[in-house]
């Protein structure tokens, strides 16, 4: 009899450990590891080897290293093979970031009032109001980019009636980067307007009486009780607009016209016409690296926020 036999309190009996292939948690969890493994993690290595691979003379690649795709980012090789800086790329991502931080701003600034409102709302007309909110996840995002196009572009819908105030005929409002954001504020917003609505749903009502009862005025509310109780739906709401609206490709092409890249239509003209796979894989995993230290930075952020509380 071993000595843990001898010292164990009497009654109890130490029971083998279960081996991992015997371990029926293991094998009802297999087929999901087997498709993140396949669906998310495999791509991603797929992608980081062909960023550091060499372009074919004709397009694709060959699988020897080359960190090609990475320094082209940064520099260009002149006409005498000297490396030099271009900035041009780095224009590209300040302008997805700018975009993608306004439409996220945009859509917050919209989105907390109209989820107080619903939230205030009787059941039967609060869940007719979301699903009002959700209904333009029914319809194709292509559609409406386009119903977006023919509002704002040449003799479109806004520029007619503007011509009744003596606007010139014939203005259009496309093919530029407000044209591209407010196509990018109209498909996040939905995202934006639901973990909002979630959480000041579940916010106590007593809380904003007892504000006003203390002379608080609205904005006074708002910034003090409202924001910081409902900080968790709002963190979570930026997430889901700012991280899509990075790799946004249909608004800057349609509505933009391509003639102001962002990072996903640069990536898109990589793997297509241009035929750089090298390059456009450097570019994705550039945009990727960017997006985890942001969620990293939200994720301190917000332990930070709930300790100190």
């Amino acid at each position: 009899m071993t000595d843990s036999a001898l010292h164990a309190p009497a009654g109890t009996e130490r029971l083998p450990r279960a081996r991992f292939w015997h371990d029926l948690s293991f094998w009802g969890l297999l087929p999901s590891r087997l498709l993140m493994g396949f669906a998310l993690i495999l791509p991603i290595f797929i992608i980081v080897a062909v960023s550091v691979a060499t372009r074919g003379s004709h397009g694709g690649f060959s699988w020897s290293i080359d960190p090609a795709g990475y320094r082209q980012i940064l520099f260009n090789e002149g006409w005498s093979g000297e490396m030099e800086f271009t900035p041009q790329y780095l224009f590209i991502i300040a302008r997805t970031f700018l975009l993608a931080g306004a439409t996220t701003l945009i859509c917050l600034v919209f989105a907390v009032p109209v989820a107080y409102f619903i939230s205030r709302q009787p059941p039967n007309s609060k869940a007719i109001l979301v699903y009002l909110v959700t209904l333009p996840f029914w319809v194709s995002m292509i559609l409406r980019v386009y119903a977006w196009m023919i509002i704002l572009g040449k003799d479109g819908t806004l520029p007619s009636l503007l011509g009744t105030f003596g606007f010139p005929a014939g203005t259009s409002f496309m093919f530029n980067d407000g044209a591209t954001l407010t196509a990018m504020v109209y498909t996040a917003m939905p995202l934006m307007v639901l973990p909002v609505f979630a959480s000041i749903e579940k916010l106590d009502g007593t809380l904003i009486e007892a504000s006003h009862d203390l002379y608080g005025n609205r904005w006074v509310t708002l910034r003090r009780v409202i924001l910081p109780l409902t900080a968790p739906g709002i963190i979570a709401g930026a997430i889901l607009v700012f991280v899509p609206a990075l790799g946004a490709v249909l608004e800057p092409t349609l509505m933009g016209g391509g003639k102001q890249m962002m990072m996903g239509t640069l990536i898109q003209l990589q793997f297509g016409p241009a035929r750089n796979w090298p390059f456009g894989s450097a570019i994705a995993i550039t945009l990727m690296v960017l997006v985890m230290l942001f969620l990293i930075v939200t994720a301190l952020r917000a332990a930070r926020r709930e300790a100190r509380s």
